[in-house]
């Protein structure tokens, strides 16, 4: 029996405000020290009342425009409650019954589409670390404000879950919804897996691997989940509903504690804040401040005939793709050039200052345009385009660069002739001339490398090759 997998994935996204959802901290707690960033309400001490932070709601709604979504122009939040060490009040404010962002779908690269059930605004709780016989408490995560965003089970491969988690990924930082720093958790992907025999209408029971931070990490728990259900299957027992944990060491699952219904959270409506009430203007606004999306960025690459793989590696990069759009502006061949270099010189350099602003479109075209005019060696535009993105060459120009670097080519054809005759009565070169007269063409390489020996590198060789050919007709 043939068995197939679904996959359904719950995204929690931490949004780039400046301030917590509810309190008025600083919302950044990279790099602080534990429980700095932390206020009487993320405490949850008495008679201490929530207050909406403005800004999330407008994240929120960005969000949702760039995966397709309806907004719901009324939303509501509610009261989960659970009992744990980081959640100080007890519950955790979110929208169950009523979430800000409606039904929508996400397209993946590959043109197939993953809908979006909705997505809802509520705050995160702290993070505990365990040690042998203890745990601390860490709360400057308590209280961020988070989007979970709900799949429908769309997916059926492992692939396709990680296409969907990068897609994902890509739309909330091309919105400026949030930094998307994966390391540092501002996106965790809650994975949930069944398996059922291939065209069966229902689906098995599911199993949910929890706080994935990877995209790699998210197609190797589908994999294994995916196996370890059909194995419990084909031995005839049952797979339990359960929540399960992630070990990315051993490439394993192991389970954490049976499935929480919806009931086990006793939701109630949240007293203390009040609905959010928004407007169609208010969206309309939105939107037309919107900015172009990765998938915006493909249609305009499309022409450009680049490998997907190239288009992938830059759309990883907001600041990539915007200077590569820039340059296409201007002209098609010189963005092709930039794409190059984009993916196969500068993302492949380990040790490069990776400031992607270091380098502006006119830089990126102007240089492009000096390799185009036979200025520079495309072996000579790389290593001034590497020089761009150096720090400390920011305030000059290619051209100034390459001269710096004494990398300019020589396209003087009077200085190149005078070359090319030192050359052409050298002892060593009487066979290679002789040659070329009799019509071997072929021996002309070895004469334009004398004369690029003799010129240090400079001569330009596609010029010394005609002056030569001029020359010996």
């Amino acid at each position: 029996m043939k068995y197939l997998p679904t996959v359904g994935i719950e995204c929690h996204v931490q949004l780039n405000t400046k301030t917590k959802l509810f309190s008025a901290v600083n919302n950044d707690a990279v790099d602080k020290e534990p429980n700095a960033c932390v206020s009487p309400i993320d405490y949850a001490l008495p008679g201490m009342l929530p207050v909406l932070n403005r800004v999330a709601v407008d994240k929120a709604v960005r969000a949702g425009l760039a995966m397709n979504c309806k907004i719901n122009l009324v939303s509501r939040f509610d009261r989960k409650h659970y009992f744990y060490p980081d959640l100080p009040k007890g519950y955790q404010i979110s929208q169950m019954y009523q979430p800000i962002i409606g039904a929508g779908e996400v397209e993946l690269p590959d043109g197939s589409r993953v809908r979006i059930e909705h997505a809802h605004l509520e705050e995160d709780a702290g993070k505990l670390t365990h040690f042998n016989n203890y745990s601390l408490v860490d709360l400057n995560r308590a209280g961020t404000p988070l989007i979970e965003i709900v799949s429908q089970p769309d997916m059926h491969c492992p692939e396709q879950a990680r296409l969907y988690c990068e897609e994902l990924h890509r739309l909330m930082r091309y919105a400026d919804v949030s930094n998307g720093d994966l390391y540092h958790g501002n996106m965790r992907f809650d994975v949930n897996i069944s398996v059922a025999p291939e065209g069966s209408e229902k689906l098995g029971t599911r199993a949910e691997v929890k706080n994935l931070n990877s995209f790699r990490s998210v197609e190797r728990a589908v994999q294994y989940e995916f196996e370890r259900q059909v194995e419990l299957l084909k031995h005839g027992e049952k797979v339990a509903q359960e929540t399960r944990g992630w070990n990315d060491d051993t490439g394993e699952t192991t389970v954490q504690r049976s499935k929480e219904n919806a009931q086990d959270y006793r939701y109630m409506p949240e007293p203390d804040v009040p609905p959010i009430v928004l407007t169609e203007q208010f969206v309309e606004d939105i939107k037309a401040e919107m900015p172009l999306l990765p998938g915006d960025y493909r249609k305009l690459f499309a022409g450009m005939k680049l490998d997907e793989s190239e288009v992938a590696a830059i759309l990883n990069y907001p600041l990539l793709t915007e200077r590569l759009a820039g340059v296409l502006k201007k002209n098609a061949s010189l963005a092709v050039r930039v794409a190059h270099w984009f993916s196969g010189v500068l993302l492949a350099e380990e040790n490069i200052d990776k400031n992607f602003a270091l380098a502006t479109v006119a830089e990126l075209s102007g240089l492009s345009e000096m390799v185009e005019k036979n200025e520079l060696s495309s072996t000579a535009g790389k290593e001034v385009f590497l020089a761009l993105y150096n720090a400390k060459n920011t305030s000059k120009t290619p051209q100034a660069l390459a001269k710096e670097m004494n990398l300019l080519q020589e396209n003087d054809e009077e200085a190149l002739l005078r070359i090319i005759d030192e050359v052409l009565v050298m002892p060593e070169c009487a066979k290679a001339v002789e040659d070329v007269k009799r019509g071997e063409q072929k021996a002309i390489g070895f004469l334009v490398g004398q004369v690029m020996k003799k010129s240090g590198g400079k001569a330009n060789p596609a010029t010394v090759n005609r002056l030569i050919k001029q020359r010996l007709a």
